[in-house]
C-alpha cells in the first residue's frame, strides 16, 4: 500500500546490462539450425531482447533501492513514533478529562448528600417540635380534663352530702315524729285505757 505510494524513481541499469541478458549469438545458431536464415534467426533475436528488455524494465520500474527503502523504513519509524506519542497525549488529555469529570459528580454527590443531610435533620426538628406541641397541647387537654372532673366530683361530693344531710334531716324528722307520735299514741292509749278501767 506505502510502497506504490513512495516509489516513483526507477532503478536505473547501464545500457551493457540490457544488451546482454542471454546468450544472443547462441540463439542465433540454435535459430538456424532449426532452419531460419541469418536474417530471420537475427529478426526474432532483436525482438525477443526488446521483449526481455522492455519486460525487465517494466519489472525494475516498481523497485527501489536499499537506501529509498531504508528511508522509507525510518520515515515510517518516526510517523510511527509520532503517531504513538500523539495516542499518548490524547490518551492522557482523555484521562485527565474523565479525572475532571469524576472529581466534578463526586464534588456533586457530596454537595447532594449534605443537602440530604440536612433536609433529614431539618424533617427531624420538624417532627419533634410537631410532637412537642401536641405532647404540650394533650397534656393541657388532659390537665383540663383532670380540672373538669375534679369539679364534677366535688360537685358530686358535695351533693351527695347534702343529699346525707337531707336523709339525716328527714330521719330526724321522722323520728321525731315518730316519737311523737308513739308518745301521742301511747298517751292516748293510756288515757283510753285509763277510762276503761
Amino acid at each position: 500500500m506505502y510502497r506504490r505510494a513512495i516509489i516513483s524513481r526507477p532503478v536505473h541499469f547501464s545500457a551493457r546490462a540490457y544488451d546482454f541478458h542471454f546468450d544472443t549469438h547462441h540463439f542465433v545458431q540454435r535459430l538456424e539450425r532449426e532452419g531460419l536464415t541469418r536474417a530471420q534467426s537475427e529478426g526474432i533475436m532483436a525482438s525477443m531482447s526488446d521483449v526481455i528488455d522492455e519486460s525487465i524494465r517494466n519489472l525494475t520500474q516498481n523497485m527501489v533501492t536499499k537506501a529509498q527503502q531504508e528511508k522509507f523504513h525510518y520515515t515510517q519509524k518516526v510517523d510511527f513514533a509520532q503517531l504513538k506519542s500523539e495516542m499518548q497525549l490524547v490518551e492522557k488529555n482523555d484521562l485527565a478529562l474523565m479525572k475532571a469529570e469524576n472529581d466534578r459528580l463526586m464534588a456533586e454527590v457530596d454537595k447532594l448528600k449534605q443537602r440530604l443531610r440536612e433536609e433529614i435533620t431539618r424533617t427531624q426538628a420538624g417532627v419533634r417540635l410537631d410532637l412537642n406541641l401536641e405532647k404540650g397541647r394533650i397534656r393541657d387537654e388532659t390537665s383540663v380534663q383532670e380540672l373538669k372532673i375534679r369539679e364534677v366530683d366535688t360537685r358530686i361530693e358535695s351533693e351527695i352530702a347534702g343529699l346525707r344531710t337531707a336523709i339525716e334531716t328527714a330521719k330526724q324528722s321522722t323520728l321525731q315524729y315518730l316519737v311523737t307520735v308513739a308518745t301521742g299514741s301511747a298517751a292516748l292509749l293510756m288515757a283510753y285505757l285509763r277510762f276503761r278501767v
